[in-house]
């Protein structure tokens, strides 16, 4: 029997157009995504209910001073209030709205490492997917990854202003790296992805995909494909490395993992010589960033040089959480460590399971803080990567700043310790 909170939590992923399950049903062309105009969506989406976008079908308008979406039509419902339970912790419960994807890291951390909560979440998803489809009206038909949808986040990713996890879908991260965008292009602070912000988004002509060839170290690993979550378990370990080859390269190319199986659905991901498509992304902006705004109601990070007016980079993030919130004020860069080893100590920070001793968890891109620490003067805060890309700005964290690891290595490379300054804004 599903439990009512599994149930609940189910719903809530229901509605991300995140899960793999539902949004990489079917292989994605590449020619697809390189060809993919403002054109051809706009006809694509106006056959009502004949659409393979995998978005809303209503016009999206995206203030810039707020940071919110609003849709033309249907006038989106007030949420209602919902609590969330954590699977593995009956005390954790998450006070979260009905139609929030603000979930809990380590639910979706405990869902994936446990094989039976796993099948009962997918069961419970089908259930909420159904009620939801009765609801609308509609039949249980699940919403698809766009290739123009593709081609825009690459080319925000490659403009400074990251969407995230790169998807194809239309999701709160890839709006408010458009409205990020719009801000620093100078164009209408308020407005939907028309043609106008289409025309500047395509002046960077470069392919948004890519070909690559696995070679024999990509193959090599070493991989952990059964890492656990507890803290004790992991501290065992010589690194906390990639479950697998394709994670390894999905971050790379800063995809989500389903998208380059889809666009690669007979290749071996385990001979070296393969040859697969990716997307192209950007990399880091040359500049020196020497000031920084935590914004914690948007959720998201935004990396100034000098007195500018615009950020040189934005990134979304998870800001702290209700029960472990972020600091508030001005810090300032501390440090800058690559590979970090993570310290649970829950006398200090929060209490993971049931470890209750301090202990030092090894480095790797799947611990705690991922790949990169940014050390602030704020003792025991920083701003750092995560195991979960596709849940930065969707979830709390234990108070830090966290980003992907992409983002946080590009972030990496344009603070200078003891000169970059940090501010928290609410």
């Amino acid at each position: 029997m599903i439990s009512k909170t599994t149930l609940k939590l189910a719903t809530i992923l229901a509605i991300m157009p995140l899960a793999a399950s539902f949004a990489y049903a079917a292989p994605i062309e590449p020619d697809a995504i390189a060809n993919a105009t403002f054109d051809s969506w706009q006809k694509s989406k106006s056959g009502k209910g004949d659409s393979k976008n995998g978005g809303e079908e209503a016009v999206l308008e995206i203030d810039q001073q707020s940071g919110e979406v609003e849709a033309a039509e249907p006038e989106a419902p007030k949420p209602d209030a919902a609590k969330v339970a954590v699977p593995g912790q009956p005390d954790a419960v998450v006070e979260t709205p009905e139609q929030s994807t603000d979930v809990p890291d380590e639910a979706a951390a405990q869902v994936s490492a446990n094989p039976k909560a796993e099948k009962e979440l997918k069961a419970a998803e089908e259930k909420a997917a159904e009620e939801k489809a009765a609801e609308e009206g509609g039949d249980k038909k699940q919403a698809e990854a766009d290739p123009f949808l593709i081609r825009v986040q690459v080319l925000l990713d490659r403009a400074y202003t990251s969407p995230g996890e790169i998807d194809g879908m239309f999701g709160d991260n890839t709006r408010k790296a458009l409205a990020a965008y719009r801000a620093m292009k100078g164009l209408p602070a308020k407005g939907e992805l028309d043609e106008k912000l289409w025309d500047s988004l395509a002046q960077d002509t470069a392919s948004p995909i890519q070909t690559y060839e696995l070679t024999a170290e990509d193959i090599k690993g070493p991989y952990f494909p059964d890492l656990a979550e507890d803290y004790a378990e992991l501290a065992k370990l010589e690194q906390i490395g990639y479950r697998n080859v394709t994670e390894m390269l999905a971050e790379r190319f800063h995809m989500d993992e389903g998208l380059l199986k889809a666009l690669n659905p007979d290749a071996d991901f385990e001979k070296a010589g393969t040859k697969i498509t990716v997307v192209a992304p950007g990399g880091a902006p040359e500049a020196e960033v020497t000031r920084i705004l935590v914004d914690k109601k948007k959720g998201e990070l935004r990396a100034y040089v000098g007195d500018a007016k615009e950020p040189a980079f934005v990134a979304p993030a998870s800001i702290g959480s209700e029960d472990t919130p972020s600091p508030s004020g001005k810090v300032e860069v501390v440090a800058v460590v690559k590979d970090p080893t993570y310290t649970y100590n829950p006398e200090i920070n929060f209490q993971q399971g049931e470890n209750k001793e301090k202990m030092e968890l090894p480095a790797g891109p799947n611990g705690p803080v991922g790949n990169v620490w940014i050390d602030l003067s704020k003792p025991t805060y920083g701003i750092h990567g995560t195991p979960w890309p596709n849940l930065v700005n969707k979830s709390g964290s234990h108070g830090c700043v966290r980003l992907t690891n992409w983002d946080v290595g590009r972030l990496a490379e344009l603070v200078k310790a003891k000169k970059t300054k940090v501010e928290f804004v609410d």
